[in-house]
């Protein structure tokens, strides 16, 4: 997927821009110059073609303030990460001193620029707006983040810059995508499956910088694997390379149909594997829980039932999920990890007919009605399942807004009890009939 970055000195808007165009609030937004210390990451789209975009923090050159220095490291990567940048500026300072640093950046990086003229509400504002043109990086659109005017017309360049998709020959393949914490042993699990030393394994937590697409065609299996380099904390991601991992792991994530999330069994599921795996599931893939080093942990008669049952407390109410115990070193259950991951890969395809989902639904939503809204009786008359890659079902009902997430549940165990959705996110929707 092509990645957009937005970049700026600080206080132009640019949060603002980012939250409108991926249609949520997920970047802060503040007036105190560096509240984007981080990169924030959010898929958009436009005109059918989609894109993953970057929040950067303020560029600011020259500042003693240490948290501008790494944020200024991380803008200059985004920069050179990124297919096509978006440079935005304000119209009610005009160019700054600021805009100008960030212009000989953006020269230096030869990548396509477009200029996005940001507050500008009025046509003297419009007026304003030409002196951009002395930035010498081409024509300019003038924007509103706040209530998106000019944003579309933006959009379109944007897009008509980036690059074609490549396709090769194995595109329709399944990718699997082996993700986890740094030394989790994800390297090693891919090498013990090929059967050879295709990427470099030490005890040194992020070996792996980048994401290694491999075909695996063996004893009836036909995918793509891609290892991702470990996902680690963003206080700890240190290292210029590490922002990279980082960033391609996310999208290894998103381009995947299944991903693998291989755990060290010595470690437990601590906070930062929860982070990944509910990553794995918000981008709606298929998931695979896979604990490795399990030849480590002393074990009693209900140690593999405990382990279970702590996975799945932390990452309910999605606990439908396969749990695979294993030990990469000792090659202990690899092939029946990657068995349950193809498994998982056709549920994820799968397609209930119409008639089967009716016959067997409507008589248990009859015996168990959604519950009665302000004296006002919800009934659902029909179900089916909608034609997207991942399995999404439409209930169609007479009171839509009345139906609540605890029936929306309900209705998705009883898609799971009957038609094995094991390892899949599913999304229920309830329609006006």
């Amino acid at each position: 997927m092509s990645i957009v970055a937005v970049v700026g000195r600080p206080n132009v808007g640019k949060s603002t821009f980012f939250n409108r165009l991926i249609k949520r609030r997920e970047a802060i937004v503040d007036a105190v110059s560096g509240v984007t210390r981080d990169r924030h990451y959010g898929k958009s789209d436009w005109n059918g073609k989609e894109f993953t975009l970057i929040d950067t923090g303020g560029y600011v050159k020259g500042s003693d303030d240490i948290f501008e220095h790494e944020i200024d490291k991380q803008v200059e990567l985004a920069i050179d990460e990124s297919d096509v940048i978006i440079f935005v500026v304000d119209v009610s300072t005009g160019i700054t001193p600021m805009d100008d640093e960030v212009a000989k950046l953006l020269r230096k990086h030869n990548k396509p620029v477009c200029i996005a003229v940001n507050k500008v509400d009025s046509n003297k504002a419009r007026q304003d707006a030409v002196e951009f043109y002395n930035l010498g990086l081409g024509d300019y659109h003038c924007i509103s983040a706040i209530n998106g005017s000019g944003t579309g017309e933006l959009l379109d360049e944007v897009v008509e810059k980036l690059p074609e998709t490549s396709v090769d020959d194995f595109d329709d393949l399944p990718k699997f995508a082996v993700v986890g914490r740094p030394n989790a042993g994800k390297s090693s699990f891919i090498n013990a499956l090929i059967g050879e030393e295709r990427y470099i394994v030490t005890d040194v937590a992020g070996t792996t910088r980048d994401s290694i697409d491999t075909r695996y065609n063996r004893f009836g299996f036909d995918f793509k694997l891609v290892d991702t380099a470990g996902i680690r904390r963003k206080a700890k991601v240190k290292e210029d390379l590490e922002f990279y991992s980082v960033m391609r792991s996310v999208r290894a994530i998103e381009n995947s149909d299944v991903c693998l999330l291989i755990l060290d069994a010595t470690r437990g599921f601590d906070s930062q594997v929860q982070n990944i795996f509910w990553l794995a599931e918000k981008n709606r893939k298929g998931v695979v829980i896979l604990v490795n080093k399990w030849d480590l942990v002393e074990k009693e008669t209900n140690t593999i039932k405990e382990f279970k049952d702590f996975i799945k407390e932390k990452i309910s109410p999605f606990t439908d999920v396969p749990i695979v115990f294993i030990s990469v070193l000792n090659k202990q259950r690899i092939f029946k990890a990657i068995e349950t991951a193809v498994e998982v890969y056709k549920a994820r395809s799968k397609r209930v007919k119409t008639r089967e989902l009716n016959d067997v639904l409507l008589p248990i939503i009859q015996n168990n009605p959604p519950p009665a809204f302000k004296g006002k009786y919800v009934k659902i008359k029909f179900i089916t399942q909608l034609p997207t890659p991942q399995p999404q079902f439409a209930f169609f009902c007479n009171l839509p807004q009345y139906v609540k997430d605890p029936y929306k549940r309900f209705l998705e165990n009883k898609l799971r009890e009957h038609f094995d959705f094991n390892g899949v996110p599913i999304s229920v929707y309830m329609r006006k009939k």
